[in-house]
């Protein structure tokens, strides 16, 4: 009898003990963590009063996880990155998080131009831009967007690189700007490739190589303004270097010249041959060789005024001896 006692002693005190385990692994499970293997004391982030909201400061280094904040993560509140509750099943690349408008142009690297500093990237850090066209001059501080029209819909890659892909507002403001600047629009000389003109650095200082129309700006033309020859905007001169007075550059003042007066002085002042004695160093100081005459000045001839011999814009074309002085005068004179 007794011994059925103890049977029956052990038998109750272990169905005890396997009761009061298994309330306590219910007790343990229903305590355990929502949050995954994170062995971290509540009170760090949580408040007395409520489990939520947090605390607005949680006492967690972010550091001893697998990604530090740096930058600009730095400020950005807890739940706007862990909003399951599960804090390790979080992603760590850019577009776990970010939403990428460029709609895979660039790859998933959103790194190569962007940092945890701000989304918004100067021009000098996109290294990969020095491809096709790399950005020198003044493109090298213009923004993104003033090339890459609104960035959610905007195309990043097989862009024009010609000028007028960008700059054809500019182009067409050369119609009214006037002054120095020519009229592109009315002139087909302006079809030519604008780098002809104009340069990375700015794309008002432009300059043009003249030599290559065959007609070399040198000494007084050097500095001329381009529509004190090109009137009303006509680019499309066809003028020899050494026709001066067809050009229409110097017209007026050949018709006005009287020492000689060169419309009646022979074919030696005809408007095609104003090379014969002036030059680009100065208009006025005309030098002429009279020894391609024939009759060489020299030494009591040599600065006699033309029109001492030339009387009366007489002919500079004829021989001295046809000119009406007496031959004698000429012998003696020799």
């Amino acid at each position: 009898m007794f011994r059925a006692f103890q049977v029956g002693s052990r038998v109750a005190l272990l169905l005890l003990a396997v009761v009061f385990v298994g309330k306590a692994d219910a007790q343990k499970q229903a305590s355990r963590s929502p949050h995954g293997p994170l062995a971290v004391p509540c009170e760090n982030c949580h408040t007395s009063t409520s489990w939520a909201p947090i605390r607005a400061v949680p006492e967690f280094n972010h550091d001893s996880t697998r990604y530090p904040l740096r930058g600009m993560h730095e400020k950005v509140y807890c739940t706007e990155c862990h909003f399951r509750p599960v804090f390790t099943d979080v992603g760590k690349n850019c577009a776990d998080c970010h939403a990428d408008i460029h709609r895979r142009q660039f790859g998933a690297n959103c790194a190569q131009c962007h940092s945890v500093n701000g989304w918004n990237v100067s021009v000098q850090s996109i290294q990969n831009h020095f491809n096709r066209f790399p950005l020198l001059g003044a493109h090298a501080v213009v923004e993104c967007n003033e090339c890459h029209k609104s960035a959610a819909v905007g195309q990043y890659l097989g862009l024009s690189t010609a000028c007028m892909s960008c700059h054809s507002a500019d182009f067409q403001k050369t119609a009214t700007i006037g002054g120095s600047v020519p009229n592109h629009v009315t002139s087909n000389f302006f079809a030519a490739p604008c780098e002809t003109c104009h340069s990375f650095d700015t794309w008002l200082s432009a300059k043009f190589d003249h030599s290559a129309t065959g007609f070399l700006l040198t000494n007084g033309h050097a500095n001329v303004p381009c529509a004190s020859c090109h009137i009303n905007n006509n680019y499309n001169l066809t003028i020899a270097a050494k026709d001066c007075g067809n050009s229409g550059c110097h017209l007026t003042t050949w018709q006005q010249t009287t020492n000689p007066v060169h419309p009646s002085a022979g074919p030696a002042f005809g408007l095609a041959n104003c090379s014969g004695c002036h030059n680009t160093v100065s208009w006025l100081t005309a030098p002429f060789d009279h020894s391609t005459t024939g009759f060489p000045l020299t030494n009591g001839h040599a600065n006699v005024p033309c029109t001492s011999c030339h009387i009366n814009n007489n002919d500079y074309a004829k021989p001295m001896r046809e000119l009406g002085m007496p031959f004698d005068d000429l012998a003696a004179d020799e």
